[in-house]
């Protein structure tokens, strides 16, 4: 893959993983039975990948697997509390909620790895807030938008998690089979709430869940890992900061869902303090804060 394909690939990955929200919210049913749909259209799609992006991983050892069991618990609450923001609250609320992940993981980066947090990643964190703060202006719990924001919040922390966990067990293990094994994960804990449900599960859900599993995290996942192979882990993350931009520009032209100019204003901040986030932190650090399997 030449670097112009690579930058294209990860453009196009960032792209699939700002649809999400979208086919969400096309999807009629229940955020816990699209949780499931597209952990199971990815399994599928992540089969197929690892026969082409052999990375040479070792298989996980007992500890790695404990962790991708984890890891698995933490993908799908953070893809179910994603998609219930989506359902109240539209979705560039629940984007921008989430975009609100590196925030979280700086701080718990700082607890968790005892790693020294500097005054400008704080300083990130508080750009992060005020992001937020001008996107709900009236936190009201009656309110859909502030609900849904908390729900994107809380997307965003799992996700930090997520990727925190990643980091600490997943090394040397093929990242599409690190992927692989979440997605089973989920599969498996949400199979028995859902398996009476599926029948009655309207037809062209089934199409937005497969674009859901197959194009928004087996394929972008695969065009993230085929891209590192050529480009730096920084640039990647740079890219997959544009995620909000490309996921609240297509629901405004597909649902009407006119972002206000607080809401600009806000996502402009949030977004700035991820780009500015990923560039401050070392290479290393960025590839495994980086999606194994995301989304949001």
């Amino acid at each position: 893959m030449t670097h112009r394909n690579a930058l294209l690939a990860i453009h196009f990955g960032a792209l699939m993983f700002g649809l999400s929200g979208v086919f969400g919210k096309l999807a009629d049913s229940t955020p816990l039975i699209i949780t499931l749909g597209r952990a199971g259209f990815a399994v599928v799609a992540l089969l197929l990948a690892a026969q082409f992006l052999r990375s040479g991983g070792a298989a996980p050892s007992l500890r790695q697997r404990a962790g991708l069991l984890l890891g698995g618990l933490l993908l799908g609450g953070h893809w179910l509390t994603f998609f219930i923001a989506v359902k109240i609250a539209g979705v560039g609320i629940a984007t921008l909620g989430f975009a609100s992940f590196p925030a979280f993981t700086v701080l718990l980066e700082g607890v968790l790895f005892r790693e020294r947090t500097r005054p400008v990643e704080f300083g990130m964190v508080a750009l992060v807030c005020v992001g937020l703060l001008l996107v709900t202006p009236q936190f009201d719990l009656a309110s859909e938008s502030t609900l849904g924001l908390i729900y994107g919040i809380l997307s965003g922390l799992m996700f930090a998690l997520l990727s925190l966990l990643n980091r600490a067990v997943t090394r040397g293990v093929d990242p599409v089979q690190a992927a692989l094994w979440q997605n089973c994960i989920i599969l498996l804990c949400l199979l028995p709430f859902s398996w009476s449900s599926l029948p009655a599960v309207p037809a062209m859900d089934w199409l937005w869940l497969a674009l859901l599993g197959v194009l928004c995290t087996g394929l972008a996942h695969s065009l993230f890992v085929a891209s590192l192979k050529v480009l730096k882990a920084r640039t990647t993350s740079v890219i997959f900061s544009l995620e909000p931009v490309y996921g609240i520009a297509i629901a405004w032209w597909l649902f009407n869902e006119q972002p206000s100019l607080g809401m600009l204003a806000g996502g402009a901040l949030i977004i700035l303090a991820s780009v500015i986030t990923s560039r401050l932190k070392a290479p290393s650090a960025v590839t495994a804060a980086s999606p194994l399997a995301k989304t949001p």
